[in-house]
C-alpha cells in the first residue's frame, strides 16, 4: 500500500509506538485522526503531525465506553470522508499472579486490548471496504506468540487479537481489505515504565521509533506479519511450537526473579 494522502485512524497515539507511528505517517503527507483518552497530549501529537505536513484530527475518547467505536469512526469520516486505514494500537497491561490481579484488572485489559479493537473494525469496515484497498493493523505482541508467566490476562488479549486478525483477513481475503498484525517484542514505552523486568529477565528492549519503522516497510510490503525481536524471538517461537516443555523449563529457571520484576507492572 501506498501511504500517500491516506486516511488513517490510530489509536492509543497520544504515545510510545502510536506517537511514533503518528510521526512517521506525517511524512507520508497522511490525514491522521489521532485517538486516545488524553486531548491535550494528542494536541501536542498534531502539532508535530501537521508541522511535518500532513492532516491531524484529535478525537479524545474512551475506546471502553459503549458507543465509542462508531462515535470513533463518525468522526474520521467527517472530518476526512473516508477511512482507509485502521491501525488498532491502544492497550494496556496489568502483570502478576492471576490470582493476585483484580477482577477490575482483568476486565480491563480485555475490554481495551480486544473487544475495543474488534469493535472498532466492525464500525470500520464499511468505509474501508468502500475505497477498494483498506487495510487493518492489528498490534500485538510478542507475548501473543510466545506467552509469559505472570502475564496470563495480557497473553491472551494478545493472542486473541492476533488470531481476531488472521481470521478477519482470511474472511475479507478478495473483498479488498487487507490485515496485517505486528508482534512488538519489550519496547521503552511509558506503559513499559513500571516493569523492572530486564535483558536477564528474557526483556531485550527497542524503540517505539524502531517498531513504527518496521511496521510501516509490513505495510509497503503487503506483509501478513511483522515479528520483532530478532533471532532470539524467532528461536523461542520455534521451540515454543516444537517443544513448548522445553520453554516450561527455560521459564521456570527465571520465574521468581520475572515475577519479583514485574509484580508492579501495570498502565492501567
Amino acid at each position: 500500500m501506498n501511504l500517500h494522502d491516506r486516511s488513517i485512524l490510530l489509536t492509543g497515539a497520544a504515545g510510545g509506538i502510536g506517537r511514533s507511528l503518528a510521526l512517521q505517517l506525517a511524512g507520508h503527507s497522511a490525514r491522521l485522526t489521532l485517538v486516545g483518552r488524553s486531548g491535550e497530549t494528542l494536541e501536542e501529537v498534531a502539532a508535530l503531525v501537521r508541522e511535518r505536513g500532513s492532516q491531524a484530527h484529535v478525537v479524545a475518547a474512551d475506546l471502553t465506553e459503549p458507543g465509542a467505536a462508531a462515535t470513533v469512526v463518525a468522526a474520521a469520516q467527517e472530518r476526512f470522508g473516508n477511512i482507509d486505514v485502521l491501525i488498532n494500537n491502544a492497550g494496556n497491561v496489568r502483570a502478576g499472579r492471576l490470582d493476585a490481579i483484580e477482577e477490575s484488572e482483568v476486565i480491563a485489559q480485555v475490554t481495551l486490548n480486544l473487544t475495543a479493537p474488534i469493535l472498532l473494525t466492525r464500525a470500520a469496515l464499511p468505509a474501508l471496504r468502500a475505497g477498494g484497498e483498506g487495510l487493518v493493523v492489528n498490534i500485538s505482541s510478542g507475548i501473543g506468540l510466545v506467552a509469559m508467566p505472570f502475564y496470563t490476562t495480557y497473553a491472551a488479549t494478545k493472542a486473541g487479537i492476533a488470531h481476531f486478525g488472521e481470521a478477519l483477513r482470511r474472511e475479507l481475503y478478495g473483498e479488498g481489505v487487507h490485515v496485517l498484525t505486528v508482534f512488538p517484542g519489550a519496547t521503552s514505552t511509558p506503559m513499559m515504565a513500571s516493569s523492572k523486568a530486564g535483558p536477564e529477565h528474557g526483556f531485550q528492549y527497542e524503540s517505539p521509533d524502531d517498531v513504527a519503522t518496521a511496521t510501516l516497510a509490513g505495510i509497503a510490503d503487503d506483509s501478513l506479519t511483522v515479528i520483532r525481536g530478532g533471532e532470539t524471538r524467532s528461536q523461542m517461537i520455534e521451540t515454543n511450537r516444537t517443544d513448548p516443555a522445553a520453554v516450561d523449563r527455560l521459564l521456570a529457571g527465571r520465574k521468581d526473579a520475572l515475577e519479583q520484576a514485574v509484580a508492579g507492572h501495570s498502565s492501567l
